[in-house]
């Protein structure tokens, strides 16, 4: 018996949205990865600043994990609202 070559896509929406519905929008390209990346980051300090971590510190923790940003690209990430997309 062949062995099924499965392929598990890692979901960072898992609180929103089933596994499946991720795989499927993200084949379609209906995901913003981007926008994914920062909602990750956002709830990263969020839960950093509730376990009273220093804001400089908690984003300083969160450039570690993304070396490719800068300090000030954290801080308008946590700090500014996601826009939201209008379709026109």
């Amino acid at each position: 018996m062949e062995k099924e070559e499965v392929k598990k896509i890692d979901n960072p929406l898992a609180e929103l949205i089933s596994d499946d519905i991720y795989e499927l929008l993200l084949s379609k390209g209906l995901i913003n990865e981007r926008s994914v990346r920062d909602y990750q980051i956002r709830k990263k300090f969020k839960r950093l600043r509730e376990s009273k971590v220093r804001t400089g510190d908690a984003i300083d923790m969160l450039r570690s994990e993304y070396p490719y940003l800068q300090f000030d690209t954290i801080r308008k990430i946590v700090h500014n609202p996601p826009k939201n997309i209008q379709v026109s």
